[in-house]
């Protein structure tokens, strides 16, 4: 343990500590496919990462109708829980990391558009779950940009904003953030470029999962 005071640690999940895109994307045009609606491109796809599931595909379709989006949710969920094998591994570090900042007694806490199955499942494949003091989920919560997660996280945790941080590579992560009134650090080797992150005005933003743990620690030290 440290003498750095504790501090909470927000990470999004998706293209933040796991590298899944290519599964989201791969699930999400099977799901299309089934569905019988025109397709969409990469870049639409990605676009939508990091939203809750039937607030991304209401995004994508907003001509839909109610029993369009019902079927892409359960074509989408079979497809990702079930039937797509496209590899998601997390990013090189990531458990070095998480269990560093366990060891010297903060708080972590997921806040993920991802649903409650398929993380506790992801959380158990990578054995990170005990690291983690809380853990929100976009069905069972508001959907980002909404500061729901966040804010429940905070009453859990008993710690105030600013002693808090979100981390995430979505503008979706950043203003949640912002509108929760915590501070936010954006990273650029996700989904959404740095450009776009800058604009939601995060504390900073950094290219690795190495530089997220070297400004972390001087983000920490200064606190102490």
């Amino acid at each position: 343990m440290t003498s750095e005071p504790t501090r909470l640690l927000v990470f999004d999940w998706d293209g933040t500590l796991m590298d899944s895109q290519a599964r989201i994307v791969a699930c999400l045009r099977a799901a299309i496919r089934e569905t019988g609606l025109p397709p969409r491109d990469e870049a639409a796809l990605r676009n939508i990462i990091g939203l809750g599931l039937r607030e991304a595909l209401m995004a994508l379709y907003p001509e839909a109708s109610e029993s369009e989006w019902d079927a892409l949710v359960h074509h989408y969920r079979r497809h990702f829980l079930e039937l797509d094998d496209t590899p998601s591994v997390l990013f090189e570090g990531a458990e070095a990391l998480i269990r560093r900042l366990h060891e010297q007694g903060h708080f972590l806490a997921i806040a993920t558009g991802k649903g409650r199955q398929g993380l506790d499942r992801v959380l158990a494949e990578t054995g990170l779950a005990p690291y983690f003091h809380a853990t929100r989920c976009a069905d069972e919560s508001f959907s980002k940009p909404h500061p729901a997660m966040l804010l429940d996280i905070l009453d859990v945790t008993g710690m105030s904003p600013d002693q808090a941080l979100m981390i995430g590579d979505t503008e979706y992560d950043l203003q949640m953030a912002s509108n929760a009134g915590v501070p936010a650090l954006g990273v650029t080797y996700g989904v959404h470029d740095r450009e776009r992150l800058l604009a939601c005005r995060p504390l900073d933003c950094v290219d690795s999962l190495a530089e997220v743990g070297r400004w972390l620690d001087g983000w920490l030290s200064r606190a102490a």
